[in-house]
């Protein structure tokens, strides 16, 4: 640690906001101060998104989401991450 970082109190939110924007934190941490974290339990966040495919496509991935007793969202789910995944 290089200095202490006194925090001051806040009057409201945006004064917090506006202070934690402008802190250069390099002038009182190493980068060996730092923990790493892990939060397991977090989820992404999701956001809807509407697109347009064929009816013929969508009935046969709710055929195949059947046969393997899954939603038919999770399965186009699945086959975009697979999708994003491959190089």
């Amino acid at each position: 640690m290089k200095k202490k970082l006194n925090i001051p109190k806040f009057k409201n939110e945006d004064e917090e906001r506006e202070f934690w924007a402008n802190l250069d934190v390099s002038k009182y941490f190493e980068p060996e101060d730092f923990e790493k974290v892990s939060y397991p339990n977090l989820k992404p966040t999701s956001r809807p998104v509407s697109i347009r495919i064929p009816v013929y496509m969508l009935n046969r991935v709710k055929e195949r989401a059947n046969e393997t007793n899954i939603p038919y969202q999770s399965l186009i789910k699945e086959y975009i991450r697979k999708g994003v995944a491959a190089k």
